[in-house]
């Protein structure tokens, strides 16, 4: 089995749908399998899947584990040497999952890969990063974010130089749309659970880095985003102290600095 494509679901029922639609529109060429995993969502994903999708593997968590332990438990399940960590609001474009799989095996140094994402609109979508320092999130989220100093460090945490056109390794990506090589991840070993959302994607691409495997934006290949970020769609104050996405991504971003707090980024 060349490729194992992971879909994690939690009510999004609809967005599945619409994900392997276009995968199989646009299916990958090499041997492939596609596995839905379920965080209890209760919104009917199991029998549209067995209505509609047959050929798909359907697991049943049993309760909301997160978007880690989600994702871990599809990739144990899986039999590919690669593996496809694909969010249901990611819609594949003809020939893109080939692209990023062909790049992945020219470069074995590569651990992770993610291809240039664009939004709905046909604007660049932001998926490759520099570590956050401490006080990025406080800029993102709050008015400090537009002085002189807030604009300086969101642009060096946004990759605000980098035109996204040329291959680059990156820090991290995001895990919409991770291309992971199975040798690396059996050496690095799964997603950190203790992030409950949020961060897990940072932890996971420097540990690749910390043992000596690349992470890398390749805009060779391009798929469509449809995300609205859900940790930032209240005002500043509300978002800060009553919005849980938001508080689950400052508490990610705690046990970040934490585990990471005694060693240096890479470069």
């Amino acid at each position: 089995m060349d490729l194992s494509i992971i879909i994690l679901n939690y009510k999004s029922k609809g967005l599945v749908k619409q994900c392997l639609k276009a995968l199989r529109l646009n299916p990958p060429t090499v041997s492939h399998e596609i596995i839905v995993v379920d965080n209890d969502s209760r919104d009917g994903v199991g029998e549209m899947l067995v209505r509609d999708f047959p050929e798909v593997r359907f697991i049943q968590t049993g309760k909301n584990r997160g978007y880690a332990a989600g994702n871990n438990i599809g990739l144990g399940a899986s039999n590919g040497r690669l593996l496809l960590i694909l969010n249901p609001d990611i819609s594949v474009r003809a020939g893109s999952v080939d692209e990023l799989v062909e790049f992945m095996d020219a470069n074995p140094k590569i651990g992770i890969a993610g291809p240039k994402l664009v939004k709905a609109t046909g604007e660049v979508d932001q998926s490759c990063y520099r570590y956050p320092t401490c006080l990025v999130p406080l800029y993102r989220r709050t008015p400090l974010g537009r002085t002189a100093f807030g604009r300086r460090a969101l642009g060096e945490y946004l990759m605000a130089d980098y035109d996204r056109r040329d291959v680059r390794g990156v820090d991290w990506l995001l895990g919409a749309v991770l291309l992971v090589r199975r040798e690396a991840f059996e050496q690095i070993g799964p997603l950190d659970e203790q992030f409950p959302l949020y961060f897990e994607d940072t932890d996971w691409c420097r540990r690749f880095w910390e043992a000596g495997w690349q992470v890398t934006y390749f805009p060779g290949s391009e798929m469509v985003h449809l995300h609205d970020r859900l940790s930032a769609q209240d005002r500043w104050y509300s978002a800060l102290f009553m919005n849980q996405a938001a508080r689950w991504h400052v508490i990610s971003f705690l046990k970040y600095l934490w585990k990471w707090r005694e060693s240096k980024p890479r470069g």
